[in-house]
């Protein structure tokens, strides 16, 4: 680990993210995806979409806002043309929206996903595969497979550039193993002297 960066394998790619520090006691490692590249996001999609081809997925879904390009690559690779959004913004298009609350882990207030009513019948009786950034304490993701079962929608695949440390999970229980990602990061605690340590569990 370098003094503000944490090296990590993302698949066949290697990158350095900036440890940011939420509090005192918790510091994250940020992947942020649209500061990555397009060859970098492109490779990191053809890679995952690999790794879910075999679940035979009909449409992709992500959490906006990190991981649409994800899931533009992902939908790409799997020869598919179609994914949905759940957003976390309200846009004028979902003054009607279905919502699901979720708390992020980089986020200080509940926040609501929302799905457009208008793309029900995009999910809705189809494999869905669930696709974002980081898997970190499952709780986006949580929200994003109740919000889509409730559509209708099968959720057969998780799949995520990095999972990071592993309280994801208990929080995501029998749907953890659904999870396949490029690479695992930790969190990062103070040691007592000034620096840092990895803790893998969060």
């Amino acid at each position: 680990m370098k003094s503000q960066c944490y090296a990590v394998e993302i698949g066949t790619q290697s990158a350095e993210l900036p440890l940011v520090s939420l509090s005192d006691e918790l510091t994250l490692a940020l992947l942020i995806t649209v500061d990555m590249g397009v060859r970098f996001i492109e490779q990191a999609g053809r890679e995952l979409a690999d790794l879910l081809r075999a679940h035979d997925i009909d449409v992709v879904a992500t959490v906006a806002t990190m991981g649409i390009p994800v899931a533009i690559e992902v939908t790409r690779h799997l020869g598919l043309d179609e994914y949905v959004v759940l957003h976390k913004t309200p846009k004028i298009h979902l003054s009607d929206a279905i919502s699901e609350p979720v708390r992020s882990i980089t986020t200080a207030h509940e926040q609501r996903l929302l799905f457009d009513r208008a793309r029900i019948d995009v999910v809705a009786g189809r494999r869905v595969a669930i696709v974002d950034d980081v898997v970190s304490t499952g709780a986006s993701t949580g929200a994003a497979l109740r919000l889509l079962r409730g559509l209708g929608a099968d959720v057969v695949a998780i799949g995520a550039l990095v999972t990071e440390a592993s309280l994801w999970r208990d929080a995501l229980g029998d749907d953890a193993h659904k999870v396949r990602a490029l690479g695992q990061i930790p969190v990062f605690r103070p040691d007592g002297t000034g620096g840092l340590v990895e803790d893998w569990h969060g």
